[in-house]
């Protein structure tokens, strides 16, 4: 008898202590915060060291060490030659980026924002992006173009658009839309060991975002593929897909949509193209709604293509409308009050998820 009491004591400890270790490893592989800035410096610290071929150019990207701080410290560490301050050249220097991967090397061209890529559009998408189906697969690009895209704040419209759609509509390129820190990282240490040219579109605003980080992700070796898209949050009853500084957004609509008893299914796109098309498909075939959530315009938009994706893929399965949330389709206006109404916001997203799950009345009955 008192064996047995022995034995059911010891084993109730035995199961305190493995709880209590497994709930350690478990805060402590995801207790760490990363700003989103420092994953991408980490990441481009980490590249440029494995592999010298690696080396970045741009404006103000050596001395004064990043416009918004992603390339602090690499030029007191991998010296002028590797970090190249450029003149307000941005076609000169994305010439000289696309000519020095024709020959092998890896480089990084930094656009102080995306909306001065259209000086240089011509070398990323005639030079770069194009080349290898011209030569026959002769010729590798392996490039990566990245900066900040899309709206920030009060830099009125010559800034403040968002570059996605533009470049996914051009074969030969990659565009990757990091959301998190994890993302940052690991999408940026893909794009620089990849062969081919990729447009890396950063969000200004969620530089200084923090986010939680693994062990994982802090690992030298972690990356992550490029074309596959993360399901951020599971729900049943509405696919909601988002990229960049949106899946915040839909990420707060989901949970204000949960007290309300709609389940929402948040997709982190993470690439643009290639684009995921299968995780897209097999969420809405299961929630039988989706939404899409861009920042963009709503013409030719990244939604749009998405949309398609699914009516051709998926019709079958939809109970609802599909719903496509984007900017205005006009220029982005300086006023602040103007601004917010040109760009998507949380309440729209559960307005839209209202409508999808006839929670609400539709708009066009409503008029």
């Amino acid at each position: 008898m008192l064996g047995t009491l022995r034995q059911k004591i010891l084993g109730q400890s035995l199961q305190r202590t493995r709880s209590a270790a497994s709930a350690l490893r478990s805060y402590s592989s995801a207790a760490k915060e990363m700003m989103v800035r420092d994953a991408l410096n980490s990441a481009l610290d980490e590249e440029m060291s494995a592999d010298p071929k690696v080396f970045l150019m741009g404006e103000e990207v050596g001395e004064y060490q990043g416009a918004y701080k992603i390339s602090k410290g690499l030029l007191e560490k991998y010296g002028p030659e590797r970090v190249l301050d450029t003149p307000i050249t941005e076609a000169g220097f994305t010439g000289i980026g696309v000519g020095a991967a024709y020959y092998g090397l890896r480089p990084i061209v930094e656009f102080m924002t995306f909306n001065f890529s259209m000086q240089a559009i011509d070398h990323i998408i005639n030079s770069a992006a194009k080349s290898n189906y011209m030569s026959s697969g002769q010729i590798s690009v392996p490039i990566v173009f990245r900066g900040p895209n899309g709206a920030a704040a009060g830099v009125g419209a010559q800034h403040s658009q968002c570059y996605a759609a533009w470049y996914a509509a051009c074969p030969g390129l990659k565009v990757l839309c990091p959301y998190s820190s994890e993302d940052a990282r690991g999408l940026l240490k893909a794009a620089i060991r990849d062969p081919d040219p990729v447009v890396f579109l950063e969000n200004e605003l969620l530089y200084g975002e923090s986010f939680p980080v693994s062990a994982e992700v802090l690992d030298s070796s972690f990356c992550l593929p490029i074309g596959k898209a993360k399901i951020e949050r599971e729900g049943k009853d509405v696919t909601i897909t988002a990229f960049s500084k949106m899946v915040g957004y839909a990420l707060k609509a989901a949970e204000i949509l949960a007290k309300e008893g709609i389940s929402a299914e948040v997709i982190n796109l993470r690439s643009i193209r290639p684009l995921d098309r299968s995780t897209i498909n097999a969420s809405v075939r299961k929630t039988n709604r989706l939404i899409t959530v861009e920042e963009g315009f709503p013409q030719h938009g990244v939604g749009a293509e998405i949309c398609t994706s699914v009516i051709e893929e998926s019709f079958g399965y939809l109970d609802a409308p599909v719903e496509r949330i984007a900017g205005a389709d006009v220029p982005m206006p300086y006023a602040a009050n103007l601004e917010r109404m040109a760009v998507p916001q949380v309440e729209d997203i559960v307005r839209a998820a209202k409508r999808a799950c006839y929670r609400s009345v539709p708009l066009a009955a409503a008029a």
